[in-house]
Protein backbone atom coordinates (compact mmCIF):
# COMPACT_ATOMS: atom_id res chain seq x y z
CA UNK A 1 0.00 0.00 0.00
CA UNK A 2 2.86 2.52 1.00
CA UNK A 3 4.34 1.60 -2.49
CA UNK A 4 1.29 2.28 -4.51
CA UNK A 5 0.75 6.03 -2.34
CA UNK A 6 4.25 6.70 -3.03
CA UNK A 7 3.42 6.02 -6.56
CA UNK A 8 0.35 7.80 -6.87
CA UNK A 9 2.15 10.87 -5.30
CA UNK A 10 5.14 10.72 -7.97
CA UNK A 11 2.50 10.39 -10.17
CA UNK A 12 0.85 13.48 -9.12
CA UNK A 13 3.98 15.59 -8.84
CA UNK A 14 5.16 14.92 -12.38
CA UNK A 15 1.70 15.86 -13.49
CA UNK A 16 1.32 18.96 -11.35
CA UNK A 17 5.43 19.86 -12.53
CA UNK A 18 3.88 19.42 -16.35
CA UNK A 19 0.74 21.29 -15.88
CA UNK A 20 3.25 24.01 -14.36
CA UNK A 21 5.42 23.85 -17.23
CA UNK A 22 2.84 24.59 -20.03
CA UNK A 23 1.10 27.33 -17.46
CA UNK A 24 4.01 29.85 -18.51
CA UNK A 25 3.87 33.42 -18.16
CA UNK A 26 4.27 34.65 -21.47
CA UNK A 27 5.86 38.85 -20.94
CA UNK A 28 4.40 41.34 -23.68
CA UNK A 29 7.34 44.49 -23.66
CA UNK A 30 5.24 47.30 -23.60
CA UNK A 31 7.83 49.90 -25.51
CA UNK A 32 7.47 53.84 -25.38
CA UNK A 33 8.07 57.21 -23.53
CA UNK A 34 7.97 56.66 -19.83
CA UNK A 35 10.63 59.84 -19.42
CA UNK A 36 10.91 62.54 -21.81
CA UNK A 37 7.77 65.32 -23.03
CA UNK A 38 5.73 62.89 -24.17
CA UNK A 39 4.85 60.53 -21.64
CA UNK A 40 1.09 60.89 -22.11
CA UNK A 41 1.20 58.66 -25.04
CA UNK A 42 3.22 55.94 -23.74
CA UNK A 43 1.02 56.12 -20.33
CA UNK A 44 -2.21 55.64 -23.09
CA UNK A 45 -0.82 52.18 -24.52
CA UNK A 46 0.35 51.30 -21.15
CA UNK A 47 -3.51 51.74 -20.14
CA UNK A 48 -4.28 49.50 -23.02
CA UNK A 49 -2.12 46.85 -22.89
CA UNK A 50 -2.41 46.16 -18.75
CA UNK A 51 -6.37 46.64 -19.55
CA UNK A 52 -6.16 44.02 -22.17
CA UNK A 53 -3.85 41.43 -19.93
CA UNK A 54 -5.93 41.93 -16.61
CA UNK A 55 -9.06 40.65 -18.64
CA UNK A 56 -7.22 37.97 -20.37
CA UNK A 57 -5.62 36.43 -17.42
CA UNK A 58 -9.10 36.82 -14.97
CA UNK A 59 -10.93 34.76 -17.92
CA UNK A 60 -7.74 31.69 -17.44
CA UNK A 61 -5.34 32.73 -19.62
CA UNK A 62 -4.69 31.30 -22.96
CA UNK A 63 -3.99 27.63 -23.83
CA UNK A 64 -2.39 27.84 -19.70
CA UNK A 65 -0.83 30.56 -20.97
CA UNK A 66 -1.06 34.06 -18.76
CA UNK A 67 0.55 37.22 -19.92
CA UNK A 68 2.52 40.03 -18.20
CA UNK A 69 3.68 43.22 -19.59
CA UNK A 70 7.03 44.29 -19.20
CA UNK A 71 7.72 48.48 -19.76
CA UNK A 72 10.82 49.69 -21.42
CA UNK A 73 11.28 53.47 -21.95
CA UNK A 74 12.77 54.54 -25.59
CA UNK A 75 11.55 58.30 -24.16
CA UNK A 76 10.14 58.89 -27.94
CA UNK A 77 13.56 59.09 -28.97
CA UNK A 78 14.69 58.13 -32.25
CA UNK A 79 18.14 57.22 -31.07
CA UNK A 80 16.93 55.60 -27.88
CA UNK A 81 15.19 53.35 -30.72
CA UNK A 82 18.10 50.49 -30.52
CA UNK A 83 18.73 50.78 -27.75
CA UNK A 84 15.25 49.88 -26.35
CA UNK A 85 15.12 47.37 -28.84
CA UNK A 86 18.19 45.44 -27.87
CA UNK A 87 16.89 45.40 -24.58
CA UNK A 88 13.83 43.41 -25.56
CA UNK A 89 16.33 40.98 -27.24
CA UNK A 90 18.60 40.68 -24.11
CA UNK A 91 15.51 39.79 -21.91
CA UNK A 92 14.29 37.59 -24.69
CA UNK A 93 11.26 38.78 -24.61
CA UNK A 94 9.16 37.51 -28.32
CA UNK A 95 6.48 40.11 -28.19
CA UNK A 96 5.63 43.91 -28.44
CA UNK A 97 3.42 46.63 -28.60
CA UNK A 98 4.73 49.46 -29.28
CA UNK A 99 7.08 51.48 -30.26
CA UNK A 100 4.90 54.32 -29.48
CA UNK A 101 6.62 57.36 -31.73
CA UNK A 102 7.35 56.88 -35.35
CA UNK A 103 11.45 58.14 -34.84
CA UNK A 104 11.89 55.27 -32.02
CA UNK A 105 10.30 52.90 -34.26
CA UNK A 106 12.47 53.56 -37.42
CA UNK A 107 15.31 52.72 -34.93
CA UNK A 108 13.79 49.68 -33.42
CA UNK A 109 11.81 48.08 -36.21
CA UNK A 110 14.91 46.58 -38.08
CA UNK A 111 16.32 45.24 -34.98
CA UNK A 112 13.05 43.64 -33.72
CA UNK A 113 12.43 41.82 -37.56
CA UNK A 114 15.73 40.42 -37.18
CA UNK A 115 15.49 38.87 -34.12
CA UNK A 116 12.09 37.53 -34.80
CA UNK A 117 10.27 39.44 -32.34
CA UNK A 118 6.36 40.04 -33.12
CA UNK A 119 6.16 43.67 -32.83
CA UNK A 120 2.54 45.54 -33.06
CA UNK A 121 2.48 49.47 -33.40
CA UNK A 122 -0.71 51.05 -31.75
CA UNK A 123 0.53 54.33 -32.49
CA UNK A 124 3.27 55.21 -34.79
CA UNK A 125 2.53 56.53 -38.10
CA UNK A 126 5.17 57.20 -40.35
CA UNK A 127 4.97 55.11 -43.74
CA UNK A 128 8.63 55.18 -43.80
CA UNK A 129 8.77 52.60 -41.17
CA UNK A 130 6.83 49.71 -43.47
CA UNK A 131 7.96 51.17 -47.14
CA UNK A 132 10.70 49.50 -48.88
CA UNK A 133 11.21 46.57 -46.21
CA UNK A 134 10.61 43.39 -46.30
CA UNK A 135 9.32 42.82 -42.92
CA UNK A 136 7.56 39.23 -41.82
CA UNK A 137 6.86 40.00 -37.78
CA UNK A 138 6.31 43.90 -38.05
CA UNK A 139 2.53 44.78 -37.74
CA UNK A 140 0.38 47.91 -37.12
CA UNK A 141 -3.14 48.60 -35.14
CA UNK A 142 -3.45 51.84 -36.71
CA UNK A 143 -3.60 53.78 -39.97
CA UNK A 144 -0.48 55.25 -41.57
CA UNK A 145 0.43 58.97 -41.85
CA UNK A 146 -0.70 58.65 -45.98
CA UNK A 147 -4.45 57.22 -44.69
CA UNK A 148 -4.10 60.37 -42.15
CA UNK A 149 -3.30 63.13 -44.33
CA UNK A 150 -5.83 62.69 -46.69
CA UNK A 151 -8.47 62.74 -44.21
CA UNK A 152 -7.13 66.28 -42.76
CA UNK A 153 -6.50 67.38 -46.64
CA UNK A 154 -10.02 66.62 -47.15
CA UNK A 155 -11.75 68.49 -44.34
CA UNK A 156 -9.72 71.29 -44.68
CA UNK A 157 -10.59 71.76 -48.77
CA UNK A 158 -14.38 71.34 -47.39
CA UNK A 159 -13.51 74.76 -45.25
CA UNK A 160 -12.75 77.02 -48.03
CA UNK A 161 -9.97 78.58 -46.59
CA UNK A 162 -8.09 81.57 -48.18
CA UNK A 163 -4.63 80.64 -47.52
CA UNK A 164 -2.99 77.71 -45.69
CA UNK A 165 -0.15 76.98 -43.92
CA UNK A 166 1.32 73.79 -43.06
CA UNK A 167 4.49 73.50 -40.38
CA UNK A 168 5.64 70.62 -38.87
CA UNK A 169 8.29 69.66 -35.82
CA UNK A 170 11.46 68.02 -38.47
CA UNK A 171 11.03 64.99 -37.25
CA UNK A 172 10.13 61.74 -38.65
CA UNK A 173 6.01 61.75 -37.97
CA UNK A 174 5.40 65.45 -37.85
CA UNK A 175 7.03 66.33 -41.13
CA UNK A 176 5.29 63.21 -42.40
CA UNK A 177 1.91 64.00 -41.21
CA UNK A 178 2.39 67.44 -42.75
CA UNK A 179 4.11 66.37 -46.08
CA UNK A 180 1.04 64.03 -46.54
CA UNK A 181 -1.44 66.93 -45.62
CA UNK A 182 0.04 69.25 -47.96
CA UNK A 183 0.18 66.83 -50.73
CA UNK A 184 -3.19 65.93 -50.79
CA UNK A 185 -3.93 69.67 -50.17
CA UNK A 186 -2.75 70.22 -54.14
CA UNK A 187 -5.24 67.02 -54.87
CA UNK A 188 -7.88 69.24 -53.80
CA UNK A 189 -5.99 72.67 -55.77
CA UNK A 190 -5.00 74.39 -52.31
CA UNK A 191 -1.26 75.05 -52.49
CA UNK A 192 -0.03 76.07 -49.39
CA UNK A 193 1.46 79.14 -48.89
CA UNK A 194 3.91 78.55 -46.60
CA UNK A 195 5.63 74.54 -45.43
CA UNK A 196 7.87 74.90 -42.68
CA UNK A 197 9.44 73.07 -39.97
CA UNK A 198 9.54 74.40 -36.24
CA UNK A 199 12.28 72.96 -33.55
CA UNK A 200 10.49 71.34 -31.12
CA UNK A 201 11.49 72.02 -27.55
CA UNK A 202 11.72 75.76 -27.81
CA UNK A 203 9.66 78.64 -25.71
CA UNK A 204 9.25 81.22 -28.32
CA UNK A 205 7.23 80.52 -31.84
CA UNK A 206 6.52 83.82 -32.33
CA UNK A 207 9.16 84.57 -35.21
CA UNK A 208 6.48 81.80 -37.03
CA UNK A 209 3.36 83.62 -36.07
CA UNK A 210 4.55 87.10 -37.50
CA UNK A 211 5.35 85.18 -40.38
CA UNK A 212 1.89 83.71 -40.93
CA UNK A 213 0.05 86.72 -39.76
CA UNK A 214 2.21 88.65 -42.59
CA UNK A 215 1.10 86.04 -45.41
CA UNK A 216 -2.79 86.50 -44.21
CA UNK A 217 -3.01 82.51 -43.33
CA UNK A 218 -6.47 81.68 -42.23
CA UNK A 219 -5.92 77.99 -41.80
CA UNK A 220 -2.43 76.22 -40.30
CA UNK A 221 -1.98 72.70 -40.25
CA UNK A 222 0.93 71.62 -37.53
CA UNK A 223 2.82 68.16 -37.96
CA UNK A 224 3.76 66.76 -34.22
CA UNK A 225 2.86 66.41 -30.87
CA UNK A 226 1.03 68.64 -27.98
CA UNK A 227 3.91 70.25 -26.12
CA UNK A 228 4.48 72.38 -29.54
CA UNK A 229 0.99 73.13 -30.59
CA UNK A 230 0.08 74.56 -27.62
CA UNK A 231 2.29 76.83 -27.38
CA UNK A 232 2.02 78.03 -31.07
CA UNK A 233 -2.07 78.23 -30.55
CA UNK A 234 -1.21 79.71 -27.01
CA UNK A 235 1.24 82.58 -28.61
CA UNK A 236 -1.19 83.00 -31.61
CA UNK A 237 -3.66 84.22 -29.82
CA UNK A 238 -1.25 86.80 -27.70
CA UNK A 239 -0.39 87.78 -31.35
CA UNK A 240 -4.29 88.44 -32.26
CA UNK A 241 -3.74 85.43 -34.84
CA UNK A 242 -6.95 83.57 -34.90
CA UNK A 243 -6.62 81.42 -37.59
CA UNK A 244 -7.85 78.15 -37.48
CA UNK A 245 -5.12 74.87 -36.18
CA UNK A 246 -5.54 71.52 -37.11
CA UNK A 247 -2.44 68.97 -35.58
CA UNK A 248 -3.06 64.71 -36.09
CA UNK A 249 -3.47 62.54 -33.25
CA UNK A 250 -0.15 63.24 -31.76
CA UNK A 251 -1.32 66.58 -30.58
CA UNK A 252 -5.01 65.52 -29.20
CA UNK A 253 -3.97 65.14 -25.68
CA UNK A 254 -5.72 66.58 -22.42
CA UNK A 255 -1.89 67.89 -21.57
CA UNK A 256 -1.92 70.62 -24.61
CA UNK A 257 -5.10 72.38 -22.19
CA UNK A 258 -2.46 73.03 -19.80
CA UNK A 259 -0.24 74.49 -22.21
CA UNK A 260 -2.61 76.72 -24.64
CA UNK A 261 -5.31 77.65 -22.11
CA UNK A 262 -8.46 78.58 -23.08
CA UNK A 263 -6.94 79.17 -26.80
CA UNK A 264 -7.01 75.38 -27.37
CA UNK A 265 -11.01 75.47 -27.69
CA UNK A 266 -11.83 74.70 -31.66
CA UNK A 267 -8.72 73.48 -32.48
CA UNK A 268 -9.05 70.11 -35.02
CA UNK A 269 -7.51 67.25 -35.15
CA UNK A 270 -7.58 63.89 -36.79
CA UNK A 271 -7.79 61.07 -34.68
CA UNK A 272 -8.69 57.24 -34.63
CA UNK A 273 -12.26 57.14 -34.34
CA UNK A 274 -13.78 57.02 -31.05
CA UNK A 275 -13.67 53.10 -30.65
CA UNK A 276 -15.30 53.47 -27.04
CA UNK A 277 -18.02 55.09 -27.60
CA UNK A 278 -19.33 51.52 -29.82
CA UNK A 279 -22.11 50.14 -28.26
CA UNK A 280 -19.89 46.36 -28.21
CA UNK A 281 -17.14 48.20 -26.32
CA UNK A 282 -19.40 49.08 -23.74
CA UNK A 283 -18.09 46.63 -21.51
CA UNK A 284 -14.20 47.02 -22.29
CA UNK A 285 -14.70 50.79 -21.60
CA UNK A 286 -16.40 49.76 -18.17
CA UNK A 287 -13.12 47.68 -17.65
CA UNK A 288 -11.20 51.00 -18.38
CA UNK A 289 -13.04 53.39 -16.10
CA UNK A 290 -13.04 50.84 -13.20
CA UNK A 291 -9.29 50.96 -13.05
CA UNK A 292 -9.52 54.58 -13.36
CA UNK A 293 -8.03 55.14 -17.10
CA UNK A 294 -9.29 56.39 -19.97
CA UNK A 295 -10.63 54.17 -22.86
CA UNK A 296 -11.34 56.93 -25.14
CA UNK A 297 -7.33 58.37 -25.96
CA UNK A 298 -6.19 57.98 -29.18
CA UNK A 299 -4.21 54.36 -28.42
CA UNK A 300 -5.65 53.17 -25.61
CA UNK A 301 -8.14 51.16 -27.65
CA UNK A 302 -5.61 50.71 -30.32
CA UNK A 303 -3.23 49.31 -28.12
CA UNK A 304 -5.62 47.04 -26.18
CA UNK A 305 -6.21 45.58 -29.77
CA UNK A 306 -2.62 45.21 -30.22
CA UNK A 307 -2.46 43.32 -27.44
CA UNK A 308 -5.27 41.31 -29.06
CA UNK A 309 -3.65 40.63 -32.10
CA UNK A 310 -0.59 39.18 -30.20
CA UNK A 311 -3.25 36.98 -27.88
CA UNK A 312 -5.48 35.59 -30.69
CA UNK A 313 -2.11 34.74 -33.28
CA UNK A 314 -0.86 32.77 -30.16
CA UNK A 315 -4.24 31.23 -29.82
CA UNK A 316 -4.33 30.51 -33.22
CA UNK A 317 -0.73 29.46 -33.89
CA UNK A 318 -0.73 26.84 -30.92
CA UNK A 319 2.17 27.99 -30.13
CA UNK A 320 3.98 31.27 -28.26
CA UNK A 321 6.72 30.93 -31.37
CA UNK A 322 6.66 34.36 -32.84
CA UNK A 323 7.77 32.87 -35.90
CA UNK A 324 4.44 30.87 -36.09
CA UNK A 325 2.32 33.64 -34.46
CA UNK A 326 4.12 36.18 -37.22
CA UNK A 327 3.07 33.61 -39.87
CA UNK A 328 -0.56 32.95 -38.87
CA UNK A 329 -1.36 37.00 -38.67
CA UNK A 330 -0.46 37.42 -42.50
CA UNK A 331 -2.50 34.29 -42.94
CA UNK A 332 -5.79 35.43 -40.97
CA UNK A 333 -7.99 38.50 -39.57
CA UNK A 334 -8.15 39.14 -35.88
CA UNK A 335 -11.24 40.60 -34.21
CA UNK A 336 -10.54 43.35 -32.20
CA UNK A 337 -12.02 46.15 -29.81
CA UNK A 338 -11.36 48.31 -32.88
CA UNK A 339 -13.05 46.07 -35.58
CA UNK A 340 -11.77 43.31 -37.81
CA UNK A 341 -8.13 43.58 -38.59
CA UNK A 342 -5.95 42.34 -41.14
CA UNK A 343 -3.07 43.06 -42.66
CA UNK A 344 -0.87 43.92 -45.85
CA UNK A 345 2.19 41.89 -46.61
CA UNK A 346 4.18 44.95 -45.09
CA UNK A 347 2.28 44.49 -41.94
CA UNK A 348 0.61 47.31 -42.83
CA UNK A 349 -3.53 47.23 -42.05
CA UNK A 350 -5.66 46.82 -45.23
CA UNK A 351 -7.77 49.68 -44.39
CA UNK A 352 -8.05 52.43 -41.39
CA UNK A 353 -9.85 55.57 -41.43
CA UNK A 354 -9.07 59.01 -39.24
CA UNK A 355 -11.86 61.26 -38.14
CA UNK A 356 -11.76 64.84 -37.22
CA UNK A 357 -12.86 66.02 -34.55
CA UNK A 358 -13.19 69.93 -32.73
CA UNK A 359 -11.00 70.00 -29.14
CA UNK A 360 -12.64 71.77 -26.01
CA UNK A 361 -10.72 73.62 -23.11
CA UNK A 362 -12.33 71.22 -20.44
CA UNK A 363 -10.34 68.54 -22.36
CA UNK A 364 -13.20 66.45 -24.19
CA UNK A 365 -13.49 66.18 -27.92
CA UNK A 366 -16.57 66.36 -30.05
CA UNK A 367 -16.89 64.98 -34.20
CA UNK A 368 -15.75 68.48 -36.02
CA UNK A 369 -18.82 69.89 -38.39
Amino acid sequence: MKFRLSTLTAALGLSMMAAAAHADVVKIAAVGPVTGPVTQYGDMVREGIMTAIEKINAEGGVDGHTFEMVTVDDACEPKQGPTSANSVVNQKIGFVVGPVCSGATLGSAPIFDEQGIVMVTPSATSPTITDGKDYNFIFRTIGRDDQQGPAAAAFIAGKKPAKVAVLHDKQSYGQGVATSTRDNLKKHGIEAVLFEGINAGESDYSSVITKLKSQGVDFVYYGGYHPELGLLLRQAREQGFNAQFMGPEGAGNADINAIAGDAVEGMLVTFPPDFSAKPENAEIAKLFKDKGRDASGAFQLTAYAATQVIVEGIKGAKSTDPEKVAEWLHANKVNTVIGELSWEKSGDLTSFAFDVFTWHKDGSKSMAK
